[in-house]
């Protein structure tokens, strides 16, 4: 895929508050007009969580009300004969999302009026997926030997099926593995070691054709994340803007190799939101680019590999209005950027 230098134009990390996926979408088509991305809407239903959306078809999946988790107790010979051969097939449409766990995307799928420069996916990363949901004995499936093995594959699949639909809106597409849990890499909570994680978001990312991404809205270790093949990294400007300028010399060879960073600088609290405006954000902006420039790495640089984005997923947020100024100033934000530096 060619190299796309976005010059700090908006995108959004994916959630969003509304119950209504023709709202979000109309949202997100109305502000985002180069690079929309589709909604995904948490407080529809629970299958369209960050954990139970990419959950469909996997094997020995249970879904009770508001828990997830996977019944090691059944026979799961069966489902995983049938993972395996779609998986070395390719075969990703036997695993599609259908439009019950994300209605934003069908309803995205189906806009007449996208003629955008990319379009942006996102699917729940391996790390953060495989710790969160577990066995009927409450074990994440991650540490099991089998279910292990199956979870990057699985959400490989996902990443591959989202792709092609979404390339059918912009030859350029661009996927998002959201890895929340990537804060807590080295805590006694998490016993992957390095080697472990990169091997989990390579096997995601090698079924990625287009530019691939991945966010973290907290600290973590960034140079775990910049050894990986990822084109995009994303991260929280807004709260954490001092964590990855500590990894100056991996910064400036993932940039060096044309990366991109998506600073996550407009709040997503709605209080927080309230006090801020473009001119405030812009300061902000400049703040945490800062030290990296003071490190040998050229603002220009900066602001040309650069995205803009809310500093994590909308879906939290207050209200519809709440996010709709999120994008507004986002915007605005990325407006006043390209004409002063571009």
């Amino acid at each position: 895929m060619p190299y796309l230098e976005f010059g700090c134009l908006p995108t959004i990390i994916g959630s969003m508050p509304h119950t209504d996926p023709a709202k979000a979408c109309a949202l997100v088509s109305h502000y985002l007009k180069d690079i929309p991305a589709w909604p995904q809407l948490p407080k529809r239903s629970f299958l369209e969580n960050m954990y139970a959306q990419y959950s469909q078809g996997f094997p020995g999946l249970v879904i009770e009300e508001d828990r997830i988790y996977v019944d090691r107790s059944q026979d799961l010979d069966k489902p995983l004969e049938k993972f395996y051969t779609a998986y070395l097939e390719n075969d990703f449409d036997k695993y599609a999302i259908s439009a019950e766990y994300a209605a934003g995307l069908h309803s995205f799928l189906a806009l007449t009026n996208l003629s955008p420069l990319a379009v942006k996916g996102q699917v729940t990363g391996p790390v953060t997926w495989g710790l969160t949901v577990t066995d009927e004995n409450r074990r994440a499936v991650i540490y099991d030997d089998v279910l292990g093995d199956v979870v990057p594959k699985f959400l490989r699949l996902k990443a591959s099926w989202q792709e092609k639909a979404l390339s059918q809106i912009s030859k350029n597409t661009i996927i998002f593995i959201d890895e929340p849990y990537m804060s807590a890499f080295g805590s006694v909570g998490m016993s992957l070691s390095r080697e472990k994680i990169i091997s989990l978001l390579e096997e995601v990312f090698s079924g990625i054709r287009g530019l691939k991404g991945v966010h973290c809205c907290g600290n973590t270790d960034w140079s775990v994340l910049l050894e990986t093949s990822t084109d995009i990294v994303s991260f929280d400007a807004y709260n954490y803007a001092q964590s990855l300028s500590l990894y100056p010399a991996e910064v400036k060879k993932f940039l060096d190799r044309k990366g991109t960073i998506a600073w996550g600088i407009v709040p997503n609290e709605a209080e927080v939101l309230a006090g801020e405006t473009a001119a405030s954000l812009k300061d902000r902006l400049e703040e945490a680019m800062a030290p990296f420039t003071r490190k040998g790495i050229r603002f220009k640089q900066l602001i040309e590999q650069g995205l803009l984005t809310p500093s994590c997923g909308l879906g939290n947020i207050a209200t519809d209005e709440a996010a709709a100024q999120a994008l507004e100033l986002l915007v605005e934000l990325s407006a006043i950027i390209r004409k002063r530096y571009m």
